[in-house]
């Protein structure tokens, strides 16, 4: 196989990015995030992000809600970060939909919300997040069973 040559990397992808291409944009941002290629730098992670987020790049906008969880290249801002995970979550982003249901749960950025926060989880179950299947199973403990039944039927009538 072929080394891999991160610093090339960013090279083909800044041109690409530069072009407003937004896989190009999402990618630069991985490798400022990660330091592969470039030296690790969140603030430039978060403007490529932001620029592949603004043209609806899912995974972009989840990484740009986690460097608002984070504090990462931005001030940390939960009301931001949900913003992101929720653009991404409605795209069916099942790490977004998780993350939205832990803001919903501690109440970070939204107001606490136990069904919204069963809800999201359950969606992010439903594509196979351990994470999300573990924190679901935990809140059956905290919720009714109307609220329960309340989540599900959101769940059910959700569309991407």
């Amino acid at each position: 196989g072929v080394p891999q040559d991160y610093a090339q990397a960013v090279t083909w992808y800044r041109k690409a990015a530069e072009q407003s291409h937004a896989a190009a944009q999402y990618n630069l941002g991985l490798r400022y995030a990660n330091g592969q290629g470039v030296p690790q730098d969140y603030a430039q992670a978060v403007t490529w992000y932001r620029k592949a987020a603004e043209q609806s790049h899912a995974a972009a906008q989840y990484n740009l809600g986690l460097r608002y969880a984070n504090g990462q290249g931005v001030p940390q801002d939960y009301a931001q970060a949900v913003t992101w995970y929720r653009k991404a979550a409605d795209q069916g982003h099942a790490a977004a939909q998780y993350n939205l249901g832990l803001r919903y749960g501690e109440g970070q950025g939204v107001t606490q919300d136990y069904v919204q926060a069963y809800m999201w989880f359950n969606l992010a179950a439903a594509s196979g997040d351990q994470d999300a299947i573990t924190n679901r199973d935990r809140m059956a403990g905290m919720v009714t069973p109307a609220q329960i039944a309340e989540a599900q039927k959101l769940a059910r009538e959700w569309k991407p």
